[in-house]
């Protein structure tokens, strides 16, 4: 991420308010851009469905369908999403860029067999239709190499072609939406196929951009799955944030308002469109995390860790720790801000602007809007400082935080279930608070003393974590050269 920062320092350099913005939106598609993509099409779903007469069953079987997808995508991904970008970023660091092309591939093709069979095992017992059974696997498919291919396009300093990438997705999905629509296909059927077409370009377009940056080698495709031994707590750090952040949606949908749309597919309407929305608050502090933290705080954290390895004297050190840490006070404070003004605004506008959307919002999904952007609020900044413990190398911080953030929204969340309806989204409040204070009490702990945190963690004797994933890769490899070795003898018979 470090990259993407340096990048857009340049771009913040450039005077004009036109450039501000640009800097900013690019920001944002890069650090959320899929998400950002499946949320937007799903509000332009259901305005699609409002305004040609779709029936409520088909409205809430598609936002169910698609919801789904969505959440199982990035409960596969989650796992190995954070170890990726270590793996990249460590092969930038030495220059080894011929290894991170195969190694998108060695990692979709792992997220696409192990999601594929579990995703497709509920679909087969989901009790909807045979093409709307393939469609989600389709989507889902697509939403795997999607997500994963947003690790390595932080890479790529190309910030437009990603923003064009993202636009054209929408402008797809709505246009070959309407003409399904208009041709008299089924709205399940037509607006799934649309928003499968849209994704499908975004995938494509950003495969493009990955193949036209980094080289093509022979390097092993699952080289990366060594990193995975070497760093699993941000595995599970990965895991924990995401179920953290969703464990509340399926809670609600298995709770007293939780509705059977069809078959497996249940959802909780009036809970999970608020959600949706109130989750596009936090968009605030993910661009500033790039915008601000990286570009302020990222030089001085460069700077202090190069006085280590450079050797450089004791006063120097203590200078730039003074200097870095007072830089990440000043820019976590000012984030905080941010997203209290943000969360703070969205509120104050919600009551006025959402009874405009055609979603038919009443008191009870105003109640749980409001909660629910105080929860993200909280989310966001806690994961703001989660962040900068991973800056730091404290995984073990890291991953506890992750954890107190799942097991206690999931908690929460169930204790609400015993209240009226009106409580419910205080369970993530709650949870999301305590993930705030979790991790700010670590950073605040872990930066006390940070030379001798620093020194500490080096290993008096190299060690080679060689574990599960690491044998893992090995058998793949060997599975791998026999295949290819095959292959080049039956091409020699042939010939």
């Amino acid at each position: 991420m470090a990259g993407i920062g340096f990048e857009l320092k340049k771009l913040f350099s450039r005077r004009g308010l036109f450039a501000s913005f640009r800097a900013y939106g690019y920001a944002g598609i890069i650090c959320t851009g899929p998400m950002l993509l499946g949320i937007v099409l799903l509000l332009g779903v259901m305005f699609l469905c409002d305004r040609t007469g779709a029936s409520k069953q088909s409205r809430e079987l598609l936002v169910c369908m698609i919801t789904y997808t969505l959440l199982a995508s990035l409960t596969v991904t989650s796992f190995l999403s954070m170890v990726v970008t270590r793996f990249i970023a460590d092969m930038l660091y030495e220059e080894k860029n011929e290894a991170v092309l195969s190694s998108f591939w060695g990692s979709t093709g792992l997220m696409l067999i192990a999601g594929g069979i579990l995703y497709g095992i509920f679909l087969i017992f989901s009790g909807v239709g045979l093409i709307d059974k393939f469609l989600c696997f389709g989507l889902f498919g697509e939403l795997i190499v999607t997500w994963n291919a947003m690790s390595y396009l932080t890479a790529i300093k190309d910030y437009r072609g990603i923003m064009l990438s993202f636009l054209a997705a929408i402008a797809v999905t709505f246009l070959s939406g309407a003409l399904l629509l208009f041709l008299g296909i089924s709205h399940v059927e037509a607006l799934m196929a649309a928003v499968c077409i849209g994704y499908g370009i975004m995938l494509l377009w950003d495969v493009v951009l990955l193949y036209e940056y980094f080289p093509q080698s022979d390097i092993s495709a699952f080289l990366f799955l060594r990193w995975a031994d070497e760093f699993l707590p941000l595995a599970f750090t990965g895991l924990c944030i995401n179920i953290g952040l969703f464990a509340h949606l399926v809670i609600c949908w298995a709770g007293p308002s939780g509705v059977q749309v069809k078959g497996l597919f249940y959802g909780a309407p009036y809970y999970d469109v608020p959600a949706l929305i109130a989750f596009l608050t936090i968009l605030v502090t993910s661009v500033n995390f790039v915008v601000s933290v990286e570009v302020n705080f990222y030089p001085k954290y460069r700077n202090y860790y190069s006085l280590f390895n450079d050797g450089g004297v004791v006063g120097d050190i203590v200078t730039a720790e003074e200097e870095m840490l007072a830089v990440l006070n000043r820019e976590l404070r000012f984030t905080a801000l941010k997203q209290l003004f943000c969360t703070a605004g969205v509120i104050s506008l919600a009551g006025t602007l959402l009874d405009l959307l055609p979603l038919g919002f009443n008191d009870l999904m105003h109640g749980y809007f409001r909660t629910l952007c105080v929860g993200y609020g909280l989310y966001a900044v806690g994961n703001t400082v989660l962040m900068i413990l991973l800056y730091f190398t404290d995984y073990l911080g890291a991953v506890l935080s992750a954890a107190v953030f799942a097991a206690s929204t999931t908690a929460f969340t169930l204790l609400s279930l015993l209240f009226s309806t009106a409580f419910y989204g205080f369970g993530f409040l709650a949870g999301a608070a305590l993930f705030y204070l979790v991790a700010l009490f670590r950073l605040d702990a872990f930066t006390a003393n940070l030379p001798y945190r620093v020194l500490g963690q080096q290993p008096i004797v190299a060690e080679t974590k060689e574990h599960l994933f690491t044998r893992l890769g090995i058998f793949l490899e060997k599975q791998d050269a026999k295949n290819s070795k095959a292959d080049h003898q039956e091409g020699k018979s042939i010939t």
